[in-house]
């Protein structure tokens, strides 16, 4: 039974930083694509950020986050993370942990078989 819990979110002010983790268990994560996503209230769920599996990763961000954020992962630790400096009152949403049973990361959220409970990102102007 594959598992993904994250934590991290909180609140902070505009320009401030946020670290999330997300543990996982369950499936193969060094060789799993794994990624994080957002849904803020009214609007549709969205990619942040995904990596592929195996030594060497493909990263795909989105544009609005690009340069701000990061996503890497800890294989021996089981863990993925995001990285978020320069938060600006935009980027508040609930973020989510999601991974697919392959290496391959595809854009849309109706593609990853696996998801986390989410955490709450709230950033104050």
């Amino acid at each position: 039974q594959v598992q993904l819990v994250e934590s991290g979110g909180g609140s902070v002010q505009a320009g401030g930083s946020l670290r999330l983790s997300c543990s996982a268990s369950g499936l193969t994560f060094r060789s799993a694509c794994m990624g994080w996503f957002r849904q803020a209230p009214g609007k549709e769920r969205e990619r942040v950020a995904t990596m592929t599996g195996y030594v060497i990763s493909d990263y795909d961000y989105a544009d609005s986050v690009k340069g701000r954020f990061t996503i890497s992962r800890d294989s021996a630790k089981n863990t993925l993370y995001l990285q978020m400096t320069s938060l600006q009152p935009e980027d508040t949403a609930m973020y989510y942990c999601a991974a697919r049973g392959t290496s391959y990361c595809p854009g849309l959220p109706g593609a990853y078989n696996y998801w986390g409970q989410g955490t709450q990102v709230t950033v104050s102007s």
